[in-house]
């Protein structure tokens, strides 16, 4: 560049995104490097899923409620814009599984779905005698042999039985990535039990072995903001160099030329970087990159279409409500919903004194048409779906429905590898261009956040800038 600096462009303004922004200007800033970073959000804001409705008194979010308190990249990020005296913990309560109609308490010491208590697990009524003697063959099947990946659904219904599968491992992991499990890899999206079964011969033995006791533990695994999770958005977005942000606008097209990259926009403009941050869905890559047919495996990786439905209602209007916090449900249902929170209990703060919040989830694989439906629809489908096991007088005083239509990418099989080989590609044709994103390593807050921090390591290493401060920061 005449200047002497160097450009870096971040294409797509979700959390990854301005993570990525927020993180690079940091660092340009205190080490004072020579180098310009642009965002550019193809919508009217920044933040992408990660949205709040505050409303007479509520607290309602669009998209993700949480973050894992285990997995740090989130709390830095919100240490770092100044937010950590807004953190709460979720409140602990009971979570069920609804099977066949019926609510039943999520077996203590279940983690994701497999026992680390026996107990519990044989007294459960979840499971027929027949099926819990089938999953007590874990203890003795040898561990899987595999060379490459194979599905979820697979490893565990081989190591547990269809039963203890559908009716409890299913709804919960299914429930995370709004997949089917039978379709999503293994290697992608819990690696760690692969790894416990390898080990240990047992993923029973293993996750007993491996998993810390909680039994004192006073705080929930979960974490958000009093604020709405959209303050964190915000906050960055006040950081962010004035004029490095553009809106509204698309990159149409990318491509190398020499030493740097050409973007052309949707506004006409065109851009010159000498390394990008893509933080977009996988779907929109390969029309971007439209030179570079090594993307075109992306075109195949299916999204789920998911939808939130929130409810308001005075707490008198629930006669009949459940000691608990929230309910997953298997496929053995005729119902609508995926899941439900009673999130004035789980989160004590969305709500004012004497309402009752309600979040319920609809939209799976296969059974996506729900989205497309008419907000009052949707509304009559999952009352219904509630009064089946509550019993809920009248309308909601209000509702916000959210539709994230083809949001959820699917980690299928094999991801893992598809995802390598793309980036082989990457690094020879495409240097200084990095991927970022809940499309490729990671779906939640925090492993979408901690994308964006590693993005930027690998922008300043590709361009020979020394960030050691930066990783000593973080």
């Amino acid at each position: 560049m005449s200047d002497g600096k160097r450009t870096v462009v971040i294409i797509g303004g979700g959390i990854t995104g301005i993570t990525a922004a927020y993180y690079l200007q940091k660092a340009i800033k205190e080490q004072q490097l020579p180098i310009e970073c642009k965002l550019v959000e193809a919508t009217h804001r920044l933040g992408g899923k990660v949205q709040t409705v505050i409303r007479d008194g509520f607290v309602i979010e669009r998209g993700p409620d949480s973050f894992l308190a285990r997995k740090t990249s989130a709390f830095r990020l919100v240490q770092e814009v100044g937010l950590e005296d807004e953190i709460v913990h979720n409140a602990t309560g009971k979570s069920y599984i609804l099977v066949n109609g019926k609510l039943y308490p999520i077996p203590g010491g279940a983690v994701m779905g497999i026992p680390t208590q026996i107990g519990p697990f044989i007294t459960t009524g979840l499971f027929s005698p027949l099926g819990k003697l089938r999953a007590a063959l874990d203890f003795i099947l040898p561990p899987t042999k595999t060379e490459g990946d194979l599905s979820l659904g697979q490893f565990f219904r081989r190591r547990f039985g269809d039963e203890v599968v559908d009716n409890l491992i299913e709804p919960l992991l299914s429930g995370i990535y709004a997949g089917d499990i039978d379709q999503m890899s293994l290697m992608s999206t819990f690696p760690q039990f692969f790894q416990l079964e390898q080990r240990y011969g047992s993923l029973v033995r293993g996750a007993k072995r491996t998993t810390p006791k909680a039994a004192k533990q006073r705080k929930g695994a979960f974490q958000t903001l009093k604020t709405g999770l959209q303050s964190l958005v915000d906050e960055l977005e006040k950081r962010l160099e004035q004029g490095s942000v553009m809106k509204g606008v698309r990159v149409e097209n990318v491509r190398r030329e020499g030493t740097e990259y050409r973007l052309r926009l949707s506004n006409g403009e065109v851009w010159k970087a000498d390394s990008i941050i893509v933080a977009i869905p996988h779907s929109s890559v390969p029309a971007m990159f439209a030179d570079y047919p090594f993307f075109a495996p992306f075109q195949s990786v299916p999204s789920t279409s998911v939808a939130t439905v929130a409810l308001a209602f005075p707490e008198s209007a629930i006669e009949q409500d459940i000691d608990g916090t929230g309910f997953v449900v298997s496929r053995r249902n005729d119902y609508t919903i995926t899941a439900c929170t009673w999130t004035h209990k789980k989160w004590p703060h969305t709500a004012p004194s004497g309402k009752a919040l309600l979040r319920c989830y609809v939209g799976r694989p296969g059974d996506e048409e729900i989205v497309e439906q008419s907000d009052d629809e949707i509304v009559r489908v999952v009352l219904d779906d509630l009064n089946k096991i509550m019993r809920i007088t009248g309308r909601p005083e209000f509702f916000v429905i959210s539709r994230w239509k083809r949001a959820m990418p699917q980690y299928t099989v094999g991801h893992k590898e598809r995802l390598a080989n793309i980036k082989a590609h990457m690094d020879s044709e495409l240097p200084g261009v990095f991927l970022a994103g809940s499309s490729y390593e990671g779906l939640g807050l925090p492993d979408c956040i901690a994308q964006g921090e590693e993005a930027v390591k690998k922008v300043l290493d590709y361009l020979q800038v020394s960030h050691r401060k930066f990783a000593e920061v973080n």
